[in-house]
């Protein structure tokens, strides 16, 4: 079985994979089509103080389907219809309007993503010690600095800024600065 990609509408994703599932199991395509997959993150998010963990879409706008070929290597005709018809489905990428498998190394990079514990949470704060940044909020707006510490956990950054002359640690929440 290979993978292929599916264009869907935006913000669709679950509902597509979902009605994809149920119909595959109506029709009795379970031997043609595998894994339908919308791979997601566990992001973790600070702002006002309040700790938030939402998923993020890590392919928004696809879904991914694992399909098995006939011998011709062509997707069977009652699969691609039933694919097709499904409400929200966009078309499959490909060249010429053929859809064309994922690479292998695209598809294991893929899955790996898809797979990943669903306690695994990835945080948003993207800043690392010794970054350039600039205050965008607060009392300190427009200073700008060097990242000195991420505490990720309470999604604050400290950074080193220069007031009257001397070198002064601020915490600040990450979306109060910007990289510079």
């Amino acid at each position: 079985m290979q993978f292929f990609v599916l264009r869907v509408a935006s913000n669709k994703e679950d509902q597509v994979r979902d009605k994809l599932e149920r119909k595959v199991k109506i029709e009795a395509l379970e031997a043609h089509v595998g894994r339908i997959l919308v791979p997601t993150e566990r992001v973790r998010s600070m702002k006002g103080g309040v700790r938030k963990e939402s998923d993020r879409k890590l392919y928004p706008g696809y879904v991914f389907v694992e399909l098995e070929l006939d011998k011709d290597g062509r997707i069977p005709d009652k699969v691609w219809f039933t694919i097709k018809e499904t409400e929200g489905v966009g078309d499959f990428i490909g060249s010429n309007g053929k859809p064309t498998p994922m690479s292998p190394k695209d598809q294991a990079q893929m899955v790996e993503a898809a797979e990943k514990p669903e306690n695994e949470v990835t945080s948003d704060i993207k800043y690392a010690k010794g970054d350039k940044v600039k205050v965008t909020n607060g009392a300190f707006m427009n200073f700008e600095g060097e990242v000195d510490e991420v505490i990720a956990d309470k999604g604050m950054i400290r950074i080193i800024t220069t007031i009257f002359g001397r070198p002064t640690p601020l915490e600040l929440e990450y979306w109060q600065i910007e990289r510079l």
